[in-house]
């Protein structure tokens, strides 16, 4: 195999307010708990039932650090892209331990929060409203994600 992918796309809600920290070096490091929901009816029972699965986010990235402390708050619905990694450590009695997380590294990764203004009080896609320095630039108006449906195509197109 020439490569490999190692690529984790998630649009979940929040679990709870992002929980804020800083590194020895001074970093802001952001934690975010995805909820993730299947649903579906029981053949047997007709009930519908529904599955949650959480997941621990991590976002190293200053800029995306940023804009999570200042607009996420729980229950607000995100999209994220980001890449699987699995940390080993300790517990309080020395018994190691494993960890798997999604990170949205220094130079990788995105956040968008989906929903409307009045939602999250904030634009849909902040990884794209930053400047050169990292800095919050609002947009005059809420970019609707395109639908990808149909009524999309243009007519004009010569073949």
């Amino acid at each position: 195999m020439a490569g490999s992918v190692n690529k984790v796309i998630l649009l979940g809600n929040l679990g709870q307010d992002p929980v804020v920290r800083t590194s020895q070096d001074g970093n802001k490091i952001v934690q975010l708990s995805i909820a993730t929901s299947e649903r579906w009816k029981d053949r047997m029972s007709g009930e519908q039932r529904e599955r949650t699965e959480w997941h621990r986010v991590v976002i190293f990235n200053e800029g995306l650090s940023n804009i999570a402390e200042q607009y996420l708050k729980k229950g607000n619905t995100v999209y994220i892209e980001g890449q699987l990694q699995t940390r080993k450590w300790q517990d309080q009695n020395g018994v190691d331990k494993y960890t798997t997380e999604i990170v949205l590294g220094r130079f990788r990764g995105e956040l968008a929060m989906i929903g409307s203004r009045n939602d999250n009080l904030s634009p849909n896609n902040v990884s794209e409203n930053l400047d050169e320095n990292n800095q919050n630039s609002l947009p005059a108006k809420e970019i609707e994600p395109p639908m990808g449906g149909a009524g999309d195509l243009d007519d004009e197109i010569p073949f």
